[in-house]
């Protein structure tokens, strides 16, 4: 639930007052919780209500690319999926309206007809305008785990163990010859449900990408069963179709294992009181038993397939 904010700091009143839309007074702000690498702010005035973005203190590690951020946020407007983009100030944050719903949960996305409006906005996402940067979560954990390297990060136990089983996913879903606009980061919290549509924010680590991660991080974010994989991509296909679930579930795991690190690197570097650790190691542990489990070769193998 939204926080009222009563005695805001002098500089982020400063930057309400220099922003278009949220400078008239009187106006109302609410902390909106859930953000790990933003401040999110609720502001509502005369001009209406929006949502301010502040992005977090912290060394930058992560690799967060604001302008591409802003262009693809404005795209996904464009889609029609995405909140309206207001304002942008580099460095500052990024304003967007305020969309009407309910922020969906992962015991929500249990429920197939929510997973089919999912579907649905994913698709309207996917067939939109092109962003204008791509992400590739091998490349993307590549990357995270030398920086965990270069700045000592901890590192959980086996974990590089796994780099030929991760070499062996990437073989198994082939090159990257069809990419679509995905935002990349789907937890349930980044899903707004009116009861008739979904519509998706936080384009952070939005990209171009295979739109079977997008359906396997869903997955593999909310802890969902396999049977519900089935359903999200029948739903986004139009059919069963066993070798894109095969796709998707692999694509979910590589997400926890490349998001391991990300927590590795915000638990060593992020000024939040946070425990960062206890997060990735969920995902962590997921990853392993998948990695280790009796369905490993057996998804390769269905990846493969053209169905």
């Amino acid at each position: 639930m939204p926080v009222p904010v009563t005695d805001l700091d002098p500089a982020t009143e400063a930057l309400l007052d220099s922003i278009p839309c949220t400078r008239a007074q009187p106006r109302t702000v609410e902390e909106l919780s859930g953000g790990l690498t933003n401040r999110n702010l609720k502001v509502t005035n005369a001009d209406g209500v929006c949502v301010v973005r502040i992005p977090a203190a912290g060394p930058g590690l992560l690799g967060i690319d604001r302008d591409h951020e802003h262009a693809n946020s404005v795209a996904a407007a464009e889609a029609g999926v995405g909140a309206p983009v207001l304002h942008y100030r580099p460095g500052a944050g990024l304003t967007v309206g305020f969309l009407p719903g309910e922020a969906l949960s992962d015991e929500r996305l249990h429920d197939p007809a929510v997973l089919r409006r999912v579907a649905a906005a994913c698709k309207q996402l996917h067939a939109g305008p092109r962003f204008v940067n791509d992400f590739d979560m091998f490349a993307v954990q590549a990357r995270y785990r030398a920086i965990v390297a270069e700045h000592g990060f901890r590192l959980p136990p086996r974990y590089d163990e796994f780099a030929p089983a991760l070499a062996a996913v990437r073989g198994a879903l082939g090159p990257r010859t069809h990419t679509v606009p995905c935002n990349n980061d789907l937890l349930a919290e980044n899903l707004l449900d009116d009861g008739e549509r979904v519509r998706i924010i936080d384009y952070e680590y939005s990209g171009n990408n295979d739109p079977c991660f997008e359906l396997g991080n869903i997955w593999s974010e909310a802890t969902l069963p396999p049977p519900l994989l089935d359903v999200l991509v029948e739903a986004y296909f139009g059919r069963p179709r066993p070798a894109q679930v095969a796709r998707a579930r692999l694509f979910g795991l590589v997400a926890k294992y490349g998001w391991t690190l990300w927590a590795s690197i915000q638990e060593g570097s992020s000024p939040l009181d946070f425990d960062f650790w206890s997060w990735g190691m969920e995902k962590y542990d997921r990853a392993v038993a998948e990695f280790d489990g009796p369905e490993f070769e057996q998804l390769l193998a269905t990846a493969r397939q053209s169905d």
